[in-house]
């Protein structure tokens, strides 16, 4: 075998951090781990930590305290609660719930993010609302965040969305060197599209390309929610593989 010339191996070098799988399996910093005890947190949240692995997931997206995120399609707020936490006074988190979402969901799945707005603990928190590709928020960010939901916004009760407006309108509201940060169900290779409705799983080359073609660079990718044993056959609500899909972590960065 020849020997990689020395131009080509400092190109391999420059680029390999966003081919690698990197793992999440550092210590957590005492910050993040007060900010996963945080008694405020819903009972039936925190059950979900062990499959969620928000700590890791957090570490990895580089969040610390002052930051500015959003956390796109947030749910009942999940991850809001803890960004909250993590972000503290000097921070501020904007929950973002697009009006196609609220619009075709049962009023059940965002409760948990709307109370936030009355709860004056949680006063670093600001929920937003606008259609999905005019998605904005008053300031800069440095960490825009959506997890198992991107693949939604190519579904019919999202319109579907304008898909590359909204990566755009997300890589605009982003600081230089902000963070990108989607977690997602894995569908099989080659797939593209076609099980985002069906499976509500997404193909991890059709989303990376959708977010790179708005000017993001894929940054590192983490393995922390990979699960070998999930075949991508069965849709992600299915009591066999509820909970432990095989889902992507990637950082897309700015800039």
């Amino acid at each position: 075998m020849k020997p990689v010339p020395y131009f080509a191996a400092v190109i391999l070098f420059l680029v390999l951090p966003a081919l690698m799988s990197v793992h999440a399996d550092m210590p957590i910093p005492a910050t993040l781990s007060a900010a996963i005890a945080d008694q405020r947190r819903p009972v039936d949240q925190v059950k979900l930590d062990p499959a969620r692995k928000p700590a890791q997931l957090m570490l990895f997206a580089e969040l610390k305290a002052g930051d500015r995120v959003a956390d796109f399609m947030p749910g009942n707020g999940y991850f809001t609660r803890i960004m909250s936490e993590v972000v503290g006074a000097n921070g501020h988190v904007y929950a973002f719930l697009p009006e196609e979402q609220l619009a075709n969901c049962a009023p059940s799945e965002v409760a948990g993010t709307k109370a936030l707005q009355s709860d004056p603990s949680y006063a670093n928190v600001s929920i937003l609302s606008a259609a999905a590709e005019k998605f904005r928020v008053p300031q800069s960010l440095d960490v825009i965040w959506t997890a198992q939901n991107y693949h939604d916004l190519h579904d019919s009760f999202m319109g579907p969305a304008n898909v590359g407006a909204v990566n755009r309108a997300f890589f605009k509201a982003l600081k230089p060197g902000g963070i990108y940060l989607v977690v997602d169900h894995v569908a099989e290779s080659g797939s593209g599209l076609r099980d985002t409705e069906s499976l509500h799983r997404i193909d991890p080359i059709r989303l990376q390309k959708e977010i790179e073609a708005a000017g993001f660079i894929l940054d590192a990718q983490s393995d922390v929610l990979r699960n070998p044993q999930d075949d991508h056959k069965l849709p992600v609500f299915d009591g066999r593989v509820r909970g432990q899909t095989d889902q992507l972590v990637y950082r897309f960065r700015k800039p």
